[in-house]
């Protein structure tokens, strides 16, 4: 594990941020699938993006929206910056009051049905040369049950401020979870991967920040035990004195602060964009 420092990414930052945003708008799809789960679609696409540029999916957290997670945590300004699409999941609130992604229900994690089958649909609807998974909260939770259930699709995930695969089967149960945690042996961890899927696992990067009180900031380690006893290669990002939410640095480009919006001067969607090569394949 590592400790942030914000100096070290802020000169990076600004050469990311440094183009202006472009006259793309966030749009919503239809007709991506038979959507099981119920959810909404929308899309980010830059004007003028070639084909087979790289695809990320963005998942919001609990009482956000697929917009405003996505401009607040940086990855519009970076989309337009590297070139490359946004596929954005929605929740309605007839799923979920909150408007929470369902990661603790059974029927919305589990391959080929509920929730996730949705979003996986509309990761292939609107799949890329290379396709990434990443979100907040309970979209964090949600991006392990991406990984864990389709890792055919994803070249690699971020879970931030997230819960490990299988935590939790019921809502009672998702309360433990989040605080003050379970704590389980890697293996045990790892078998409810393993029972979701088989096949290679990319790459995991989990960022929580240490000051996190409504998700306790164990589940960094226990999400790092769950990956890495499944072959994942993990790494993990403390985010020193974060409470819950996304880090982000408006100062240096990155993002808008808001609820779950931290401006903590390190940009969480930019080192994974940066991970990840999302400017790569011909494109700066």
């Amino acid at each position: 594990m590592r400790k942030l420092l914000i100096g070290a990414v802020v000169s990076t930052l600004a050469l990311l941020f440094a183009t202006p945003a472009q006259a793309a708008t966030i749009r919503p799809v239809t007709g991506f699938g038979s959507n099981p789960g119920a959810l909404q679609m929308f899309e980010y696409v830059p004007d003028g993006l070639p084909s087979g540029r790289p695809a990320v999916v963005v998942l919001h957290g609990c009482t956000q929206d697929a917009a405003v997670y996505a401009r607040g945590s940086g990855w519009v300004g970076l989309a337009d910056k590297l070139r490359f699409k946004l596929v954005l999941p929605q929740q309605v609130s007839a799923n979920n009051f909150n408007k929470c992604f369902n990661w603790f229900q059974a029927g919305d994690i589990k391959r080929g049905s509920g929730e996730a089958e949705s979003i996986a649909q509309m990761a292939r609807f609107s799949a890329g040369s290379r396709t990434y998974v990443t979100g907040l909260s309970a979209g964090g939770a949600m991006t392990s049950v991406m990984l864990a259930a389709y890792p055919d699709l994803f070249s690699g995930g971020g879970v931030v401020a997230g819960l490990p695969y299988a935590c939790a089967t019921s809502m009672i149960d998702a309360y433990s979870c989040m605080n003050p945690g379970k704590d389980l042996t890697p293996k045990q961890w790892g078998d409810k991967v393993r029972a979701a899927s088989t096949g290679s696992r990319s790459p995991v990067s989990v960022w929580h920040g240490t000051a996190d009180y409504t998700v306790a900031p164990m589940n960094l380690r226990e999400l790092s035990e769950q990956w890495t006893d499944v072959g994942a290669a993990v790494d993990t990002h403390a985010v020193t004195g974060m409470g819950h939410g996304q880090p982000i640095a408006p100062g240096s480009g990155c993002g808008q602060a808001g609820p779950y919006l931290l401006d903590v001067g390190v940009c969480a969607a930019a080192e994974l964009a940066a991970k990840w090569r999302l400017g790569e394949d011909g494109v700066q």
